[in-house]
């Protein structure tokens, strides 16, 4: 993933040991094609230092960062050592003592462990049972060698494959949050997402101005170990920078500035940068590309102009200009946030159409873009329809809308939840919730509902409380989404009376949620004050889940949706 700046300030990278950047990765240590794999270590930092703490009012930096890697043993079945991703004092040193590859490059003290600093997230390859579990894992270090917490992991060592880490710090509840890829089993190419925290005050281990950045070594076994790309995020303190990255995948630097203090070392500094040499090439090729621009634009016109629903839009602008929330983004901004709509962006599949991450630049943030099926009208008035109540609601444990486009494709943008649905933490094995964390969510989700049904101006029935709409965020924050209206039970009963048409149904349902028993067929409306709002659908919803929390086993439904 390419990183995203502002301006013209390139981004440098400091490289020290036997790191280095050649004209696609950020290596860490030494190649194959150097003379002596063994005992490398290298390491590559951000040149500037980054501002964690503000000594004045003691406020810490929320960060966020997302690299892509790969760890390679030339199918070699033994290998060591690993690398990992560092926060580290500024004008800290690298660990070279030790060459047997202990340190993984990390600026462990051996003369004096107590004055050692560094918080470190490591993605271990060697068994070494004296300090480690004895196979393969990730884990986060605290001024040590020996991890706090590990998850196993299986990285594809022998075949090179390559991985994706996001780590994650939220100053406000001391959570470092890790999720990462690893494969299913080392035979196999399928990959899923596994997640873990750990409660950490960072200004207890490391000073005000930190060092960000990655460390690799290698012992008697080897590895090549690269960074693909990277990108780190914080929240400004003060008027400091905020964003930093590099984005090597494909992508050859023109510019090179480089300092040696001994041959050992190579201090290089890398600023990526825009060669002249291929200026007559980008006039060429610009030329080109204005035409097809121009072409595109004009089809482009024609496709909204014959695509709208008039109807439907004045509903969607009415509702957004109610309020000062969510923004309009142009088609251009999303497509470019999402790869295009990539399928390797795309989190998951709705009942009215996909969902894809996207990073948007301005907002220095990840997105979570669902684009509206327009297959029918029932589509458009499930969409006007979600609009017009999220675009009210503002509660920290609903999922919260940002924005929104609607000409030539209907699209919603919402706040990116890292850990994905509850769903996949109870049923699919993705991570395992500890009790403290079940408790968490099920408080979230009370607190959200109890909002829906009596803290707002109107009551709102979700009606479709379930696991998979259960989102959690960086820190296990429990937040409701998927405010789509269903049809109601009362819908049911007119259609069956013939009192109004069979409605117009999507081509991909969604699936089986859990709705009361109904204790009539006397329905009242759904909205309409608190006094005739019917909660037992939702409480119920949120009771079954509740059961599900306990067992991690999907609850029987004998009264399915409608």
């Amino acid at each position: 993933m390419a990183a995203k700046f502002n301006g013209n300030d390139y981004p440098t990278i400091c490289t020290e040991g036997d790191a280095y950047i050649d004209t696609q990765f950020l290596r860490l240590t030494n190649s194959s094609l150097d003379n002596d794999m063994n005992g490398s270590v290298g390491r590559a930092t951000y040149s500037r230092p980054f501002l964690l703490r503000e000594n004045s009012t003691g406020k810490l930096a929320d960060f966020t960062t997302s690299f892509n890697f790969a760890i390679h043993s030339n199918n070699k079945s033994s290998y060591g050592d690993g690398l990992a991703f560092f926060i580290a004092p500024n004008g800290s040193f690298i660990g070279t003592k030790l060459a047997a590859g202990t340190t993984l490059g990390l600026p462990y003290n051996f003369a004096s462990p107590k004055d050692t600093a560094f918080v470190a997230v490591e993605f271990d390859i060697y068994a070494n049972p004296m300090v480690d579990p004895p196979y393969e894992h990730v884990g986060i270090d605290v001024n040590s060698l020996s991890s706090s917490i590990t998850r196993p992991w299986k990285g594809g060592i022998k075949e090179g494959k390559r991985n994706n880490a996001t780590i994650s710090y939220n100053s406000t509840s001391k959570n470092l949050s890790v999720a990462f890829t690893t494969f299913v089993s080392n035979t196999s190419d399928t990959q899923v997402m596994k997640h873990f925290y750990y409660i950490i005050d960072l200004k207890q281990y490391l000073p005000d101005w930190v060092v960000v950045g990655f460390s690799a070594s290698t012992g008697n076994y080897t590895s090549l170990n690269k960074i693909i790309s990277w990108n780190f995020n914080s929240t400004s303190l003060g008027d400091h920078d905020s964003k930093v990255g590099i984005a090597t995948d494909n992508q050859t630097p023109s510019a090179m500035a480089s300092t040696n203090s001994n041959s050992k070392s190579r201090n290089k500094s890398i600023g990526l940068a825009v060669g002249l040499a291929i200026g007559g090439c980008a006039v060429m090729f610009g030329g080109l590309g204005l035409i097809r621009l121009v072409m595109w634009k004009k089809r482009e016109t024609t496709v909204e102009s014959s695509d709208e629903d008039p109807i439907v839009h004045e509903l969607i602008d009415d509702e957004f200009e109610k309020g000062a929330g969510p923004r309009k983004f142009s088609y251009s901004e999303l497509a470019q946030a999402t790869s295009n709509f990539k399928e390797g962006e795309k989190l998951g599949e709705g009942g009215f159409g996909g969902v894809y991450k996207g990073f948007i630049p301005d907002l220095k943030s990840y997105v979570a873009v669902k684009k509206i099926s327009r297959g029918s009208k029932q589509g458009l008035k499930e969409y006007a329809s979600e609009v017009k109540i999220i675009s009210r609601l503002r509660h920290r444990n609903h999922v919260q809308l940002i924005g929104w486009r609607q000409e030539r494709k209907f699209l919603l943008v919402y706040e990116f939840m890292p850990n994905g649905s509850l769903d996949s933490h109870l049923f699919k094995e993705q991570s395992l919730l500890t009790w403290d964390a079940r408790y968490k969510i099920a408080q979230g989700l009370a607190s959200g509902l109890l909002s829906l049904h009596e803290e707002w101006e109107q009551c709102v029935l979700h009606r479709d409380i379930k696991s998979s709409n259960v989102m959690l965020d960086s820190n296990f924050n429990a937040k409701l989404g998927d405010f789509g209206k269903r049809p109601s039970i009362q819908q049911a009963i007119q259609v069956l009376n013939f009192e109004i048409p069979l409605p117009i149904l999507p081509s991909k349902m969604p699936v089986a949620t859990y709705f009361a028993p109904p204790k009539s067929l006397s329905i009242s409306t759904d909205t309409g004050g608190s006094h005739g709002c019917q909660t037992e659908s939702s409480n119920y919803g949120h009771n079954t889940n509740s059961s599900e929390f306990t067992t991690s086993s999907p609850a029987a439904n004998s009264h399915p949706s409608i």
